[in-house]
């Protein structure tokens, strides 16, 4: 029986020689087969690196709207802590302007949950005041608490210790990433006597989130003012006249801590500065206080 098969010719250019190759029919049956098979190969691979390639670029498309949301949104949280700190200077002039001329207030602060603290007067409350202030005449007399102020510029260290942590940008040691640090902490033992840096009026006593039990002192007419943090236990009350020197505290651990320390600000019309140069020139308390834990 015959095999039918295909003859490839193949002829020398130069010598003329012809050669001839048998091929059989199977043999191209397979080539083509394989053909076949290479092609459909190739056209999926293109089409998986196609598929991949439009992953890809959804997906970086993806990467940037979650880095523009994410920008967005810290926008949104500086905004709104600037927002809260204007509140805060706000309730805190209000509250200035009402002790410096012994006018009332016209609402009362809510207290929290452990019945300690005064909470920072709300939007709607500080505007409130505002308007009944701006009804009241201002004429200040010897009545007004500043008149028995005399050493109204912070000229001492609140508490016998060492300088720990500056005022400024610093790695926050929870956070673990950089931070604004509004005051210095000042290291001492647990119950150490904390005394007033210059004659002041008790503004605000009690709980304040991380800054835990504090106590802020208004000075003066200077604009001056300065907030006592991380405290055990506080021995004054609201709009007391205080002296310079006088206990206002003790050292504690309340708030965000990780040891005893006091967290000392100074501020100027609600604004943080540098408490450093009233402390360069200041001597340190005398530790003559029997204060136990």
């Amino acid at each position: 029986m015959r095999k039918s098969y295909f003859i490839v010719v193949l002829a020398h250019s130069v010598h003329g020689r012809i050669r001839r190759i048998h091929v059989p029919n199977y043999v191209i049956h397979v080539l083509a087969c394989l053909a076949l098979f290479g092609a459909i190969v190739g056209i999926g691979l293109l089409s998986s690196y196609g598929r991949m390639l439009w992953k890809a670029t959804e997906y970086n498309q993806l990467r940037a709207e979650k880095e523009a949301l994410r920008k967005q949104n810290d926008d949104l949280k500086q905004q709104a802590a600037e927002r809260d700190a204007q509140l805060a200077s706000l309730g805190e002039l209000a509250s200035e302007v009402s002790i410096a001329f012994g006018i009332k207030r016209p609402f009362t602060e809510t207290t929290d949950v452990i019945g300690e603290a005064r909470r920072a007067p709300r939007y709607h409350n500080s505007v409130n005041q505002f308007d009944f202030l701006r009804q009241v005449h201002l004429s200040p007399g010897s009545s007004s608490p500043w008149y028995w102020l005399e050493n109204t510029t912070p000229s001492t260290w609140p508490v016998q210790g060492r300088l720990s942590s500056s005022f400024g940008k610093r790695l926050d040691p929870f956070l673990g990433k950089g931070a604004f640090h509004a005051g210095v902490d000042l290291t001492a033992p647990y119950g150490t006597p904390v005394v007033a840096a210059a004659d002041g009026i008790v503004t605000t006593i009690g709980w304040l989130g991380r800054y835990g039990k504090r106590v802020e002192l208004l000075h003066g007419r200077n604009g001056l003012s300065s907030r006592y943090a991380h405290l055990a236990d506080a021995y004054v009350r609201p709009e007391q006249v205080i002296r310079r020197g006088e206990v206002i505290g003790r050292v504690g651990r309340s708030g965000r801590v990780t040891s005893a320390h006091l967290h000392y600000e100074v501020r100027y019309r609600g604004t943080p500065i540098n408490p450093y140069p009233y402390l360069k020139s200041a001597t340190q308390p005398l530790s003559d206080f029997d204060v136990t834990d």
